[in-house]
């Protein structure tokens, strides 16, 4: 037996591995354009960043940041809820405290039942208010602000090794068993060529 034919699955699990790796490097580098033998080669993410921003500005607008989403969420019953105490206690503050500082005179008329009464009276409103200004609000924003514009901007000038270093503290575990798959592919290849090779002599 021909014991040289036991390096080709480790010499074929080493290029599966190695063509593996410099793929995912290609995703990122080189971060500029260079020409290799008349080709010009630049990483995918730095070639395509352009569009990339385009694409990333226009789903986050449209899917997943929309000023529909924003306002429905804002004037939710239940966030209206959450902040009432908070309002209830400035309204509570400003008739007991401010107003008897402001005007001394009014106060002394208003006692714990008027300032109850008049403080379910200004909940009621605000309950009744807050949605339309909010409503008002998040369109005066939406015609202002062009949120895919922002997000496309964003992208457009965020660093590639930023976002290299970013992929790769999410991605670590992933790429390192793409370029491990690679090399067990090229083992198992490696050892389908010496069974082949065996049984043709």
């Amino acid at each position: 037996m021909n014991y040289w034919l036991l390096l080709i699955p480790v010499i074929s699990a080493f290029i599966g591995w190695f063509t593996n790796w410099v793929a995912i490097k290609m995703l990122f580098h080189p971060k500029e354009p260079r020409f290799v033998l008349g080709y010009r080669i630049q990483g995918i993410f730095p070639k395509r960043q352009e569009q990339f921003a385009v694409k990333l500005g226009k789903l986050v607008s449209d899917e997943l940041l929309s000023f529909t989403d924003i306002e429905a969420r804002i004037t939710d019953p239940k966030n209206l809820e959450k902040i009432l105490p908070h309002l209830e206690g400035h309204i509570d503050h400003f008739l007991r405290v401010k107003l008897s500082d402001s005007m001394p005179v009014i106060s002394m008329f208003i006692g714990d039942k008027t300032i109850e009464k008049i403080k379910s009276v200004f909940i009621e409103e605000l309950q009744n208010l807050f949605p339309t200004l909010i409503k008002k609000y998040v369109g005066q924003l939406q015609a202002e602000l062009d949120l895919e514009q922002i997000v496309t901007d964003k992208v457009r000038n965020f660093s590639s090794d930023k976002l290299e270093a970013i992929l790769y503290q999410v991605m670590a575990r992933e790429f390192r068993f793409v370029e491990l798959l690679g090399g067990i592919l090229g083992f198992l290849i490696g050892l389908l060529q010496v069974g082949l090779t065996l049984l043709t002599r």
